[in-house]
């Protein structure tokens, strides 16, 4: 066979850098573009943000006519210094109310106001160090004890275990369930309703208690039963585990994209202009190219500028697919806006990218974190896309409606006569709504509420 040239022509997609960068920008949460913008504005000279007018003025300076004093430490407040304890000193600028204290540094702040001998404060961070993140104390006091050498006595680790229990979140290092329940019941004022009745029948009967059985403890404590329905009820206030209360991790706060507003009886999308950063060329560096050297300098100059100008188009695009793609959505839900979660359109990634003439997931990235302002509350635009289930005249109902006819149903029960999963089966499925039993106990489940066997009061 004689070796041959061909010419052929074929087409190929090639993700170029440009697009690898928009397509990056695009799925970017808010959070995230403000700290990919920092970074940008750190290594590109050429990329500045513009300032606002507020931010163009002159600084106010405010003139106190009291100086401020040197120190404000109260000097009868001595804290330990223990440096294996205090996980900052003085100099730290740390904020009293932050937000990222765990509970075992509450504790430990507790610990150190109070007045406490050398080794019983030994003793309280020893205990602190054995209380788990629900709050419950997993060791025992004759574990301490061994812990510090057996140079304290076990009524003295009982004494300062008795004080941490008295700590802020209340319930805190309890042994188990009952000791928190009751430990929280007595800090309540003494003139607290169905308080006394409360303590006996928790200490008495709390297997029963977390079962939910009225008649039962009616027939062996020989309460009414509206004193026990009483008492559960002041008990469901209180918090079984404290710790679970206790957030270890930073506060998210969400800060929404873009917001959806009714006007002229018509449903209408903005971009949030908070959080869309609003960059530019410096051409003060920008107009040195001019000079027409070759020089490293110069070829510097060039590549940032390149990159600065993509990085705003990236930005500019990212705007108008998030406004297109959350227009689009509202445009679909508006009805759920104006009744509510009834009123929930069945909508699938899909819907939009045929709708917008896009790929599916770009709809997916420009949904990703990204959150939306509405008079019913801020969403997440990915909770706008539910599954679908078909009635039996060919209508489709969103998984999300069919939600909130359940919840509808059940909270309008009876509470003598719940309804079962069966029964609100069967009451969907007069409606028109074709959905098997499973799919309501999945639903129901999901929703976080119990079967009809625990919601039934007599």
């Amino acid at each position: 066979m004689k070796p041959s040239l061909r010419l052929s022509s074929s087409q190929q997609l090639r993700i170029t850098p440009q697009l690898q960068q928009a397509i990056a920008v695009l799925q970017l949460s808010s959070l995230e573009l403000q700290q990919e913008v920092q970074q940008k504005l750190y290594n590109n000279p050429l990329l500045e943000l513009e300032e606002s007018e507020e931010e163009k003025g002159e600084p106010v300076v405010e003139n106190w006519e009291e100086p401020m004093p040197e120190n404000i430490i109260d000097p009868s407040y001595e804290l330990r210094n223990n440096t294996s304890v205090m996980t900052s000193n003085l100099t730290d600028s740390k904020s009293i109310s932050q937000t990222d204290e765990s509970l075992s540094d509450h504790l430990i702040w507790q610990l150190n106001l109070a007045p406490l001998t050398d080794n019983q404060f030994l003793i309280g961070l020893s205990i602190i160090d054995s209380i788990d993140d629900k709050g419950m104390f997993v060791a025992k006091a004759k574990d301490i004890q061994e812990l510090m050498g057996g140079l304290v006595a076990l009524e003295e680790v009982n004494l300062v275990l008795h004080l941490i229990q008295q700590f802020d979140p209340p319930g805190v290092g309890a042994a188990n369930l009952t000791e928190s329940l009751l430990i929280q019941l007595d800090q309540l004022p003494k003139n607290t309703k169905y308080l006394n009745e409360a303590q006996l029948l928790i200490t008495n009967h709390s297997d029963l208690f977390g079962k939910n059985s009225v008649q039962q403890i009616h027939k062996i404590s020989g309460y009414s039963v509206l004193v026990i329905e009483e008492a559960m009820l002041l008990l469901k206030t209180l918090c079984p585990y404290p710790g679970n209360n206790w957030n270890n991790d930073p506060i998210d706060y969400v800060i929404p994209d873009v917001r959806a507003f009714k006007f002229n009886g018509s449903w209408h999308v903005e971009l949030n202009k908070d959080v869309i950063p609003k960059l530019s060329i410096n051409f003060k560096y920008a107009n040195l190219i001019e000079r027409g050297d070759h020089g490293k300098d110069n070829e510097f100059i060039k590549q940032n500028l390149t990159e600065a100008k993509w990085f705003i188009k990236s930005i500019e695009n990212r705007n108008e697919t998030l406004l297109r793609v959350a227009s689009c959505i509202i445009d679909v839900q508006k009805n759920y806006l104006d009744e509510g979660p009834e009123a929930m359109k069945p909508m699938i990634l899909k819907d939009v990218a045929n709708k917008l003439e896009l790929h599916e997931s770009t709809i997916s990235r420009a949904t990703n974190q990204k959150y939306i302002s509405t008079p019913l509350g801020t969403y997440e635009l990915k909770y706008f896309f539910s599954s679908h289930i078909r009635t039996l005249d060919g209508e489709e109902f969103s998984s999300v409606a069919i939600r909130a006819i359940l919840k509808k149903l059940i909270d309008s029960e009876l509470s003598s006569h719940p309804l079962s999963d069966n029964k609100l089966s069967s009451l969907l499925n007069d409606m028109g709504i074709n959905i098997a039993r499973r799919t309501v106990t999945k639903y129901r489940e999901g929703m976080g509420v119990t079967s009809s066997s625990e919601r039934k009061h007599t």
